[in-house]
């Protein structure tokens, strides 16, 4: 996926003048993951911009740069440091197309890599998507293949209004695919995706968890215990409801699975929704599956593994719900 993401930012930059990179060692160092890796040497530092460790003036200067006209994409460097510029995010980007009854837009681009699982511990695992999807104006979206990052990533710098593209980082290098060779070619924010199409269960994810999920669900269904559907979010803000709602009233059960802590999070938004829309079409209670609410995820790899939410948690909280 990482070479997608690099691939698709050097599309955009050779397309559209109006594009600019710019972060922490974004430049010729080509970022910490190498998303950004030979950019500088082909657009020159005025397009590829290395930024101070100061993730507020990061989205500042891009907010200043998409207000004149500019399409910036802003990397910051881990999804961690991005809570010092949440006042720059929620209450300048996010509304200042709101507060100007529709004379300015922000079409401005936040990348983060997000997600633990890969012995980053308290400063780089932490998962953001529920703290700034509830932040109106902002759109979040979470893709989990290439050809999502490909589409998405084009459609988010094609926006009107801010983006934060959240990326797992383990799927950086886990995950691999095929991307549309049309370099036109998107993905709709606000359209989730059939990952495993199934009649029994629903489970509704995003991210480096769509993939857990599917190979839980062929899991089950090679034990016979049950054909599981597997709805990929992909945009978390906003919501296709349509597609959870459609999936639930076929399947009648509902499993609400992701990386974030279990409370307050996107799981529960989902879970609200089925439970307000779909409450008569159930067969057996919404569950959610999702990380304890600790603090952050420990670095001593036994604890990790204690705390991650994996194909085999899935797979046993699947058997649970069908047997209800």
């Amino acid at each position: 996926m990482i070479d997608t993401v690099r691939h698709v930012q050097q599309q955009l930059l050779a397309d559209d003048p109006r594009v600019v990179v710019l972060g922490e060692d974004v430049g010729p160092r080509g970022g910490v993951f190498r998303a950004t890796a030979g950019l500088a040497e082909e657009f020159g530092s005025a397009r590829v911009l290395d930024t101070p460790l100061a993730e507020s003036s990061i989205v500042g200067i891009g907010i200043g740069l998409a207000l004149a006209g500019l399409r910036p994409i802003c990397e910051i460097q881990f999804a961690d440091f991005i809570h010092s510029a949440y006042d720059q995010i929620a209450s300048e980007a996010a509304r200042i197309h709101y507060r100007s009854d529709g004379d300015y837009a922000v079409p401005l681009v936040i990348r983060a890599p997000w997600g633990g699982g890969v012995h980053g511990a308290l400063y780089h695992s932490q998962s953001i998507e529920a703290t700034y999807g509830h932040v109106p104006g902002l759109k979040v979206v979470a893709p989990s293949t290439p050809a999502d990052v490909a589409g998405l990533l084009r459609e988010a710098l094609a926006d009107p209004d801010p983006v934060l593209f959240l990326e797992h980082k383990k799927t950086y290098r886990l995950v691999k695919g095929p991307v549309p060779d049309d370099p036109t070619w998107r993905v709709p924010m606000g359209v989730a995706a059939v990952a495993r199409p199934g009649g029994d269960a629903t489970v509704v994810t995003y991210g480096l968890h769509r993939h857990l999920a599917v190979e839980a669900a062929d899991r089950i269904a090679a034990e016979g215990v049950g054909d599981v559907e597997v709805i990929d979010l992909r945009t978390i803000a906003p919501l296709d409801t349509d597609t959870v709602l459609d999936s639930v009233r076929r399947t009648g059960r509902c499993l609400v699975m992701h990386e974030d802590n279990v409370s307050f999070g996107v799981g529960a938004e989902v879970a609200a929704v089925v439970a307000e829309e779909a409450f008569y079409d159930l067969d057996a209670p919404v569950r959610r599956l999702a990380t304890a609410d600790v603090p952050a995820f420990p670095f001593a790899p036994p604890l990790e593994d204690a705390l991650t939410v994996d194909a085999d948690r899935i797979a046993a909280e699947l058997r649970h719900l069908l047997a209800l």
